[in-house]
């Protein structure tokens, strides 16, 4: 009389040991993918800035050796627009010696904080025949980029 039903399941052993280790397998394998994404999402956003930040640095030398000061002063960030006025910035450009050519040696591109940031080494020529080579600042601001800093 002390048979058991045939519906009845035998108890199985508990095994807490093994889904710990599941759950902490699971856990860290979701940060990895987690993190792996960040990092490639950052990664893109700095590649796909090298373009705008070159073209960016060329155009902004491009309005100061064809002397258009006014265009180039309102590719300036607004902390350099600050200190410099529309004047001030079109007088300090045109003391010589002036830029007559420039040639863009490198762009390198980075993250900030999340946020992607150029720098822009150029080889300038000035009026007077000598060279030397600058880096300009170029960030990101009201969804462009712009030059920061002192240009030259």
């Amino acid at each position: 009389m002390n048979a058991e039903p045939p519906w009845i399941r035998p108890s199985q052993p508990r095994r807490p040991v093994r889904t710990g280790l599941v759950v902490a397998g699971a856990m860290v394998l979701l940060c990895c993918v987690g993190v792996a994404g960040l990092a490639a999402w950052n990664l893109q956003a700095v590649t796909r800035a090298a373009g705008p930040v070159r073209l960016t640095a060329d155009g902004f030398l491009r309005q100061l050796t064809t002397g258009d000061t006014t265009g180039a002063y309102e590719q300036l960030c607004a902390d350099s627009r600050s200190r410099w006025s529309k004047i001030g910035f079109t007088s300090w450009v045109r003391t010589p010696p002036t830029v007559q050519d420039y040639e863009i040696v490198d762009v390198a591109v980075t993250s900030r904080r999340g946020r992607p940031q150029g720098t822009v080494t150029v080889r300038l020529t000035r009026d007077s025949g000598t060279t030397e080579q600058r880096d300009l600042s170029i960030v990101t601001e009201d969804g462009g980029w712009r030059v920061c800093g002192d240009p030259y």
